[in-house]
Order: C-alpha cells, then sequence, then structure tokens
C-alpha cells in the first residue's frame, strides 16, 4: 500500500497479503473474522465475529488478551492480519492503514507497534489521529 509509512524496527513485521493470494475486494463489506484471545486462566479461546473492517474487528476484542487476528474467507481460507508473540508483532497493511495512535497507546503501549519516531514520520499530534499514514494538520488562522 502506497499510504503505509512505517519506521523500521525490531520486533514489528509488516506484510502483504496482495501477493496474489487476497484481492482488495475482500474487505468490501462485511467479513468474518477470527480472534484467537488468552484469557483469565491462560488457555487460549477462538471466536468469530463479522465487521466492515480489519480495524473495527481488532478493536472488538481486548488488545491485551488478542494473540492472533484472521479474516475467513467464503471459501473457508484464512489470512492472517495480526499475530502477537510477547513484544514481538506481526501485522497486515490492510490493518495497520487504519491503526490510530489510540489503538496502540491505551492496550499495546509495550509492544513493538509503539513508537514516538513512527508518531513523528506522520505527523500524529494526537490520540485520534492515524498511526501509520500521513495526517494532514490543518493550520489554523489566528
Amino acid at each position: 500500500m502506497e499510504k503505509l509509512v512505517v519506521v523500521r524496527r525490531e520486533g514489528l513485521k509488516v506484510f502483504n497479503h496482495f501477493d496474489g493470494n487476497l484481492r482488495p475486494e475482500a474487505f468490501a463489506g462485511r467479513n468474518v473474522y477470527r480472534g484467537i484471545t488468552k484469557c483469565q486462566a491462560g488457555f487460549l479461546c477462538t471466536s468469530e465475529s463479522e465487521a466492515h473492517s480489519p480495524i473495527e474487528a481488532f478493536r472488538r476484542y481486548n488488545c491485551k488478551a488478542l494473540q492472533s487476528l484472521e479474516i475467513v474467507m467464503a471459501n473457508g481460507s484464512t489470512f492472517t492480519l495480526y499475530a502477537r508473540m510477547g513484544k514481538k508483532i506481526w501485522a497486515a497493511e490492510h490493518l495497520l492503514i487504519d491503526m490510530e495512535v489510540r489503538d496502540i497507546n491505551q492496550e499495546l503501549s509495550n509492544t513493538a507497534l509503539y513508537s514516538q519516531a513512527q508518531y513523528q514520520a506522520v505527523g500524529a499530534k494526537n490520540w485520534a489521529m492515524k498511526a501509520f499514514q500521513m495526517n494532514q494538520v490543518e493550520e489554523v488562522a489566528i
């Protein structure tokens, strides 16, 4: 994705499924997303939900507990959009493009997603701004 801006850092791997496996049309409309979370007892639990976008599905889960998020295609195949192991993060461009600073700072500030250098690179000044794409800063004349 040409709009995505990622400052390289250890622990964050960004991948793209548009290598012939997954077309942009796959994200149009409502899709089924499967999340794998860790419960308080330490067991992994799987649940599915419908959402209009990967970031909407991501926000439905407790980010601290979310271990993996994948899209379930109509033919039954799945594509991983987010995976986490400790502080290391693997994320698809489709998820990062809509991620805001608040998504990271609230629950994921101790992971590789958090980076002040990243926020500076995209011009993020507050929590409501995008974390991985350039933000338009409006100047107010006084």
